[in-house]
């Protein structure tokens, strides 16, 4: 490592992946290599990074030789086959998925709130999703200040959060509409939830619900907003702890992407 970091980036073709490597070109850490590791569907594919073309190659267990630090945005089942994989190989595993979160022994790390977590992890560090980590960023300064005894909260999320197949059905029912296609006629098939029985159209609409619904009415994506925030305050992952009581409701609108981190000097 003394001439940087070998770094692996696994779903590199997908949604949260391409933008892992656009991330990696611009962060000051110091990389020696970066491999690109997607499904065999994906393997051959090729990406820009740093002005080089770089083939995605893939995901095997293998792969993991020689890797430093290994970022899996790839979905549950992915991180839950390949992220030991890619510690026992030597590899520190940053997993952007939902799989670990909730195990107790992996620390779920907003480093703006909780850093000192990292100090205990044994090879895999979960992240929360998306609207978590930007509310526990802007609650932080007042937790400091005064405490906090409960969150209500409502998310409005960009279809770009379920991925790139997401984004293409938005693409193609805009253009849909745009063609005088009815409604009725629009191939619905991710949203709310890709296991649902029925899916709704995206373009031109705002769903009310994001992920499943769970039998307490709440869906499991309100859940883990609930359960997140308490396990990175170091409490206990129950809503009716005491602790901290956290309730949330999630949308989808139909923007294509509003998950952006901005970096000014």
């Amino acid at each position: 490592m003394s001439n940087g970091y070998n770094v692996a980036v696994v779903g590199a073709t997908g949604a949260v992946g391409t933008k892992m490597i656009q991330m990696l070109e611009q962060t000051t850490l110091p990389l020696k290599k970066v491999v690109l590791l997607a499904s065999k569907r994906s393997a051959g594919k090729t990406l820009q990074f740093k002005g080089e073309t770089l083939t995605v190659e893939e995901l095997v267990p293998e792969s993991f030789e020689g890797i430093d630090l290994a970022l899996f945005s790839a979905g549950g089942g992915i991180s839950a086959t390949f992220a030991p994989e890619a510690v026992k190989r030597g590899a520190v595993v940053v997993d952007n998925t939902s799989h670990f979160r909730m195990d107790p022994q992996v620390p779920l790390v907003v480093p703006e709130v909780n850093k000192e977590a990292l100090k205990k992890h044994k090879g895999i560090i979960a992240n929360p999703n998306c609207s978590t980590i930007q509310m526990m960023v802007a609650l932080e300064p007042i937790r400091q200040k005064a405490g906090l005894d409960r969150i209500i909260v409502s998310t409005y999320q960009a279809v770009s959060g379920a991925g790139a197949r997401a984004v293409e059905e938005l693409k193609s029912e805009a253009q849909d509409y745009l063609n005088g296609v009815p409604v009725s006629e629009w191939q619905a098939e991710i949203l709310p939830a890709g296991a649902d029985k029925k899916h709704y159209p995206i373009a031109f609409n705002a769903l009310p619900q994001i992920d499943k619904f769970a039998e307490d009415d709440y869906t499991f994506e309100e859940w883990k907003m609930v359960n997140e925030n308490q396990k990175n305050y170091g409490r206990c992952c129950h809503k009716s702890s005491g602790d901290l009581c956290a309730y949330s409701r999630g949308k989808w609108p139909f923007r294509i992407c509003l998950h952006r981190n901005e970096r000014k000097n």
